[in-house]
């Protein structure tokens, strides 16, 4: 986010909570609805709590999307060869500023797993190397590493974080007491996905790095979620998504590398790049700008996306933000006392997503990543509420997701049905 809004975002966090209650009572103009959820095409039959895991696009930006695209169709040599590369260019110098880094150190990527697999793909492991990251994971990049250990003879080390957590210093003092003279890489999850927790990045990072180990951050979550200006945090890698919290379209994402490690890090796709001279781009440019015909819209209507999230509200980024973690903070709240259950993490760990325990299924935890608990589907299917159950830690959790287009009323009926299915009322 640009700087000039760190102060405009300290001061909405000081009042911002005194003034959501009668804000947001303001707001209600009938039950279960939002003032700005007209902004949103979404199924309104459908109780929509889960942004956090595709995102989901206002309609100012699909309007955008669906213009670029007629264009790159009625002349796709001009729009593809002749004029892309100073189309992503501008795209890229706007995300730049909202994120505050250079626009020649990022490079676009289709969602923040290719980013992961980008920088993992293209590093050095040898036989006993020890590859770290936390049980808080997302399970794709999880897969990830895995896969390059298994090539290099390296090994994934998990780190167990304390669950529930008391503080966030628990974090910090877990993962770097696991760190060993083997260790060569940390990933770290900025917003975990099961969880949603906002983990400790700014203590853990310049500790690891100060160590000498590389650490690449999946910010996933993070970008639209949380304040964040990237180069400060002192990773070797960030990556994160633009279709979540920037509600920017599907395949929208970015990777952040450190100037001095460009020239080791090549997209996880070999095209054009490879050979091209580089007389007027880097390398690291040339290799990401282009990996072979696909649709960029998503890419080029990331400013159209920054643009209208910004002017929904009067305060625009800064108001959006807290707005939605005062509401993901009641909504945990609202969740916890109709489950009969405590909140497992301190309030400074939350963003947008919260997560409350459930009791464990009887039925077990799905078997893979694309299933789906029985109890999800029964709030999609016979309460029209889409929320995700998660299994996490021999248990699962219920995860909400915060986005302007909902409202409290939305969490209360959530704690209701499931206190009912539960045996809990």
């Amino acid at each position: 986010m640009a700087r000039k809004s760190r102060q405009e975002m300290r001061w909405f966090f000081s009042v911002g909570r005194r003034g959501f209650a009668s804000a947001s009572s303001l707001a209600i103009l009938s039950p279960m609805s939002s003032p700005y959820a007209n902004h949103w095409a979404l199924d309104q039959s459908v109780t929509f709590l889960n942004h956090g895991s595709f995102g989901a696009c206002p309609r100012a930006v699909l309007e955008e999307q669906s213009r670029l695209r007629a264009e790159m169709e009625s002349e796709p040599v001009r729009f593809l060869a002749r004029e892309l590369p100073d189309r992503l260019l501008t795209a890229r110098v706007a995300l730049a500023e909202f994120l505050s880094v250079d626009a020649e150190d990022l490079a676009w990527v289709a969602n923040a797993t290719t980013g992961v697999n980008a920088v993992l793909q293209s590093w050095e492991f040898k036989a006993g190397d020890e590859i770290l990251t936390t049980d808080h994971v997302y399970n794709a990049c999880r897969n990830a590493m895995v896969r390059v250990a298994e090539r290099s003879g390296a090994h994934v080390k998990v780190v167990k974080l304390p669950f529930p957590l008391r503080h966030e210093d628990e974090v910090t003092a877990d993962v770097l007491g696991a760190i060993t003279s083997r260790t060569r890489f940390l990933l770290l999850d900025h917003v975990t996905s099961p969880t949603g927790l906002v983990l400790p990045v700014a203590n853990i990072v310049p500790a690891v790095e100060g160590r000498g180990i590389p650490v690449l951050v999946d910010g996933a979550h993070a970008p639209g979620m949380i304040e964040l200006e990237v180069a400060r945090l002192g990773a070797s890698f960030y990556t994160g998504n633009c279709h979540k919290w920037i509600c920017a379209p599907k395949g929208s994402a970015f990777l952040w590398v450190r100037p001095d490690l460009q020239d080791r890090i090549r997209p996880s796709v070999i095209s054009h790049g490879a050979n091209a001279p580089t007389t007027k781009l880097s390398r690291f440019r040339l290799e990401f700008d282009w990996l072979g015909t696909d649709d960029p819209t998503p890419y080029l209507c990331v400013p159209t996306a920054l643009r209208t999230m910004e002017s929904l509200v009067p305060g625009g980024w800064p108001e959006i933000l807290v707005r939605n973690r005062t509401m993901a903070l009641e909504a945990r709240r609202i969740l916890a006392e109709a489950l009969r259950a405590s909140p497992p993490a301190p309030d400074s760990m939350i963003g947008s997503l919260a997560a409350v325990p459930l009791p464990p299924s009887p039925t077990g935890p799905p078997a893979s990543a694309f299933d789906t608990d029985p109890l999800q589907d029964q709030l999609l299917f016979e309460d029209r509420i889409e929320v995700p159950i998660n299994a996490f830690a021999n248990g699962r959790l219920v995860r909400v997701a915060c986005q302007l287009y909902n409202h409290l009323d939305q969490y209360r009926r959530l704690g209701q049905v499931l206190a009912r299915r539960l045996g809990l009322s």
